[in-house]
């Protein structure tokens, strides 16, 4: 069922910023990796086609030195505020996805303090106090949570407008000599939601969020280098990229279709899915699991726009750069048709899994 009220959540705003630095497969050359503490002897180029393969990233975006991830999301902000044609002092809410605050380069170190939606809020200069801004940490599918948390809101009359931005610059904490570096990305996006009456759903029709924190929230923690020679006390993004591959392709299609249940609608009327780009082979099963739930057995062709190829995994950035990407029509084949259906769904750290049905 979908929600009671003739107030929806609508997109009316998208912003995002892609890093300029390209970093192709050759960044990985000289790259030393190591597994259980022991050097890897494999052909450097033959673990760089593997992993290309499985992933389907050839390119991934890194941030100049200089920068950090507030900046990055000040840029996407100010874009979707600018799409939406909105005063930024009417903005009720900024909530700020991300995971790791802002890292300076050569430092793992997370600066937190204040809240990076309150830097955000800073940097655009908004003033009105009743702009509530603050962060929101829940692993990769953030964004997701973001959007669904910026619907309560508006939902229940306290919002009209409500910024939800992803970002994150994922280079700073990973591991040289881990071959699931090669993953991570950097990337900021923005969306603004407003409330809208209609008698017809639109916007927000319904969502999921689970947690499986019992005996899956070690998929991915933060660890010391696989390298037994670099100083313990350092952190990095670490994974158990096998079992949380069996994870996701078991648990996510589930979600999604209590998802698309709860909105009453049909498998077939979902035109577009915006995944999580975390992993192309991945992402392609998930999609095939959650047809096989609806005894159907091939994806739709054209369903699922992908940026991972080139962009790489910037976490809670990758969905809302991606709708952004579509709705100005940057993604070939892909544009936002008015009427249509589309889900959003992630997974990530906690673990997490969420999506949210969405009537354009």
């Amino acid at each position: 069922m979908g929600y009671k009220t003739n107030i929806h959540s609508v997109i009316t705003g998208t912003g995002s910023c892609i890093p300029e630095n390209i970093i192709s497969r050759n960044a990985f050359l000289n790259s030393k990796f190591y597994e259980n503490g022991v050097l890897i002897e494999k052909d450097i180029s033959e673990i760089i086609d593997k992993f290309t393969e499985i992933t389907e990233i050839n390119e991934r975006r890194y941030v100049d030195d200089e920068i950090v991830n507030s900046q990055i999301a000040a840029i996407a902000a100010q874009r979707a505020i600018d799409s939406a044609g909105i005063d930024k002092e009417s903005l009720d809410h900024i909530i700020f996805c991300h995971n790791f605050g802002d890292v300076r380069l050569g430092s793992n170190r997370m600066d937190i303090l204040p809240a990076l939606g309150a830097k955000i809020k800073q940097i655009l200069n908004i003033e009105n106090p009743d702009c509530v801004a603050y962060d929101l940490i829940f692993g990769c599918p953030g964004w997701v949570q973001g959007a669904i948390q910026a619907n309560y809101l508006i939902q229940s009359g306290d919002a009209k407008r409500v910024m939800v931005i992803g970002a994150e610059t994922l280079s700073r904490i990973t591991d040289p000599h881990d071959r699931d570096s090669m993953i991570f990305s950097d990337g900021a996006g923005a969306t603004i939601f407003e409330a809208r009456e209609s008698d017809e759903p639109i916007g927000i029709i319904a969502h999921k969020t689970q947690t499986y924190a019992v005996n899956y929230a070690s998929l991915l923690v933060m660890g010391k280098s696989n390298n037994p020679e670099h100083p313990a006390e350092n952190a990095y993004l670490k994974m158990n990229g096998r079992k949380l591959y069996e994870f996701a392709v078991t648990t996510v299609p589930q979600v999604v279709k209590k998802a698309i249940d709860k909105a009453g609608i049909s498998i077939e009327d979902i035109k577009t899915v915006f995944i999580h780009q975390a992993n192309g082979k991945m992402d392609h099963a998930i999609l095939k699991r959650l047809f096989k739930l609806y005894q159907i057995d091939t994806v739709p062709h054209g369903l699922v726009p992908m940026t991972i190829g080139w962009l790489g995994n910037s976490s809670v950035a990758t969905i809302p750069t991606l709708l952004d990407l579509v709705r100005n029509n940057l993604v070939e084949g892909y544009k936002i048709t008015p009427g249509e259906y589309a889900v959003f769904t992630s997974v990530g750290a906690g673990m997490h899994i969420n999506a949210f049905v969405y009537r354009f």
